[in-house]
């Protein structure tokens, strides 16, 4: 459920002794940025220095007491950002990375250090050097763009969000992540729909994390809340009637041997197969049918489906295309969500399941057979939304608010691309 921005900004007043400390805070900070010389670093400046801040990986759970905790925090800090007008724009025209001596390197040093990503100390020098390029990556990081150093179209479009709209964005989030904490179990399984990202969580710590693929914008992910009460080893994919409209029709309007080629039957209502030269897929009528793929190589599902009561059908798989866990933007499923590493995974649910160690669920997949398992101590499974928050002492997420959840177009960063 989307709650409204003014609901998760009532707890604003809370917060106000707070904003106070972190705005002046803040003033110190920006006044010192903007007053400092031209010249490249304190003496006193070193390697130790450019670690600012606290790393950015981290155990703790999204919906934790504690990342509110640093999300209020890190509401103050940016209130205080505001208050001294932001941070400047860095120009977006240079492909800016490591050796790079030009004049550009200064506005996003002065950028960098507002953010708390590169220590004010650093000073202002129109050299891309080995501290900028720390800065960089860690500021990568917590925007979930790969930390490689090199400033592309995606971390200008990250970096130029204005200050003002990054505090809006946290004091959104603060309002899901106060709505959920404390109410999703000791042992669960987080989707991340924004950040395209699992979370496997037992006693308040992140035990796995695991790249995800979901729903494109037109084919969102749901929010979901439900316990994953089932293991399809080997499944059968029937495809729904979304995809056979959008997608399986057209294909076979193109290529008629695509349903044999991708091992994909057809049934009639009445569970009679249905030879698909006998379809005339110039129409609508192949949609009354039921499409399933047999398990193997070539199947949507790939080895295992991770099965739990949804009204909206959705639920967690393997996939055979295990390079698109490689792209940036992850939005490519039709709801459903796809699991990088997924027998990590499966073994850490099927944990309290007599006879399903991770040996015997290998040798299960190498079958080749269907198999469904019953999951023993069901784990409970929350698909949210939640695209900024903080995990510790200036380590504030952001993410591509990719369905528009949070309101403000500046966020969608994209659909801009």
């Amino acid at each position: 459920m989307i709650t409204s921005r003014r609901f998760f900004l009532s707890g604003a007043s809370a917060l106000a002794a707070t904003l106070v400390a972190g705005s002046a805070r803040a003033q110190n900070v920006i006044d010192d940025i903007l007053k400092s010389s031209g010249r490249g670093w304190d003496d006193t400046f070193d390697a130790r220095s450019s670690n600012s801040g606290a790393k950015v990986a981290s155990t703790l759970p999204i919906f934790s007491p504690q990342t509110v905790s640093y999300t209020e925090q890190a509401i103050a800090q940016y209130q205080g950002i505001v208050s001294q007008g932001g941070w400047g724009e860095v120009p977006s025209t240079k492909k800016l990375q490591l050796g790079v001596v030009d004049a550009d390197v200064v506005p996003l040093r002065k950028r960098l250090m507002v953010s708390g990503d590169l220590p004010q100390n650093a000073g202002l020098s129109p050299s891309f050097d080995s501290y900028v390029d720390a800065a960089v990556k860690r500021f990568q990081a917590r925007h979930g763009l790969p930390a490689d150093g090199v400033l592309g179209k995606y971390s200008y479009l990250a970096m130029n969000v204005g200050a003002q709209t990054r505090l809006g964005q946290l004091q959104t989030n603060l309002g899901r992540l106060r709505e959920k904490v404390g109410t999703l179990g000791d042992r669960y399984v987080l989707v991340n729909i924004p950040a395209a990202q699992i979370e496997a969580v037992e006693n308040n710590r992140v035990v796995l994390r695991h790249t995800a693929i979901v729903g494109k914008i037109d084919r969102q992910t749901p929010i979901v809340n439900s316990k994953i009460n089932e293991i399809i080893v080997n499944p059968y994919w029937n495809a729904p009637v979304s995809i056979v409209r959008k997608d399986i029709i057209p294909l076979m309007r193109k290529d008629p041997n695509y349903l044999k080629d991708s091992h994909i039957r057809l049934f009639a209502p009445d569970g009679s197969e249905v030879d698909p030269m006998n379809v005339d897929w110039s129409t609508e009528e192949a949609a009354k049918y039921r499409f399933r793929q047999d398990p193997g190589a070539n199947n949507a599902m790939a080895t295992v489906k991770i099965n739990f009561p949804s009204p909206d059908g959705v639920y967690m798989h393997d996939t055979p295309q295990q390079s698109l866990f490689n792209n940036l933007i992850r939005f490519d499923s039709s709801g459903c969500v796809r699991v990088q590493n997924v027998r990590d995974l499966v073994t850490w649910i099927l944990r309290d399941t007599p006879g399903w160690d991770r040996q015997h669920f290998e040798a299960a997949i190498k079958t080749g057979e269907s198999q469904p398992v019953a999951v023993t101590n069901p784990v409970p499974v929350h698909f949210l939304y939640v695209s900024a928050w903080s995990t510790g002492p200036g380590v504030v997420q952001f993410r591509d608010d990719v369905y528009g959840w949070d309101g403000v177009d500046e966020l969608q960063i994209t659909s801009a691309l």
